[in-house]
């Protein structure tokens, strides 16, 4: 959550102009990136009329991370530029929520893609493995469904907990409002850490799992091939996407850290830290956005289509 403002934190230091340029660069950036992927697959799914799953997840992914980073880049810019304009009742918790919300979203879905590919690609012989690897196609719209249900949840938790603990009443000066909400979150703090707890470390822990049982997946294969000296075709396809997985769980990992250091330093006031946590949190959905287009056919296709006539249109300048 973030920290309250006072009416008079209205100047806005070198400091502050800094922060809110990095942030923005790397909100709009990311925000053209998860557009794109929306785009293409809107325009696959107008043109083929229907979805598969892969591109069902993806659609949610992009849609999440723009959402997420347009509704935090109005924040941070409020924040910095028109503090007093989150000092409005709703505002401030509305603001929070619907972040924490699309946060939640994008850690779901974001899990939910890397359970996806761990089913599809790794290769068990366990008859629940097997139950899985038929049965994903029909389980992914429900798992989507979970993880909007399971978001709201967490937004709704934070919307009642900040309302009751955050700002409330505003005559109090900053200070005062962060000791009274000191005071009041020890009513709250078990349950709330709980939710929240539950929201954020389940898909974490899924997303282990996964890249675990990929990794598994793949060792297994080299060693059978090495065994019987054969080569297979697959093994590149193999690699490249355990490669794809293993960056994605470490970058997941990383914002994951950095979202609950972000959390504990909020409450400590600890601003430069902050900072230092949201950089990478306002860069992870752009990076790996990236390189989910690239390990995609028809993204990286549509990228590359689009880089080479902006290519021909310069040269022709």
């Amino acid at each position: 959550m973030e920290a309250c403002y006072s009416p008079e934190q209205s100047n806005v230091t070198s400091y502050d102009a800094t922060a809110l340029a990095i942030i923005t660069f790397e909100a709009f950036a990311g925000m053209w990136i998860n557009a794109f992927i929306v785009s293409v697959i809107c325009m696959s799914w107008m043109r083929k009329k229907t979805l598969n799953s892969n591109e069902k997840i993806l659609l949610a992914v992009g849609c999440s991370r723009f959402w997420w980073l347009c509704v935090s880049w109005v924040f941070s810019f409020l924040s910095v530029i028109y503090p007093n304009y989150l000092h409005g009742h709703p505002i401030f918790q509305l603001s929070n929520s619907a972040q924490n919300f699309l946060n939640c979203s994008n850690f779901w879905v974001s899990a939910c893609l890397c359970v996806f590919y761990c089913i599809k690609i790794a290769t068990f012989r366990n008859s629940f493995f097997i139950y899985l690897k038929v049965k994903v196609d029909r389980m992914v719209p429900w798992l989507l469904l979970g993880s909007v249900f399971f978001s709201l949840v967490i937004g709704i938790v934070v919307y009642n907990v900040t309302d009751k603990t955050f700002c409330k009443n505003l005559n109090l000066t900053c200070e005062e409002c962060i000791w009274e909400a000191g005071i009041r979150i020890e009513e709250h703090f078990l349950p709330f850490c709980f939710i929240i707890g539950l929201g954020f470390a389940t898909p974490f822990t899924a997303v282990i799992f996964s890249a675990l049982l990929i990794l598994f997946s793949l060792w297994r294969h080299k060693r059978n091939m090495q065994t019987n000296s054969m080569k297979d075709l697959s093994m590149d396809a193999h690699i490249k996407a355990m490669k794809c997985i293993l960056s994605f769980f470490i970058m997941y990992s990383m914002n994951f850290v950095f979202f609950i250091l972000s959390l504990t330093s909020a409450m400590k006031r600890q601003n430069h830290l902050v900072f230092l946590f949201y950089v990478f949190q306002y860069a992870f959905p752009g990076f790996h956005s990236i390189i989910v287009i690239f390990s995609n056919p028809n993204l990286k296709k549509t990228l590359l289509k689009i880089l080479s006539y902006m290519k021909c249109k310069f040269c022709v300048k």
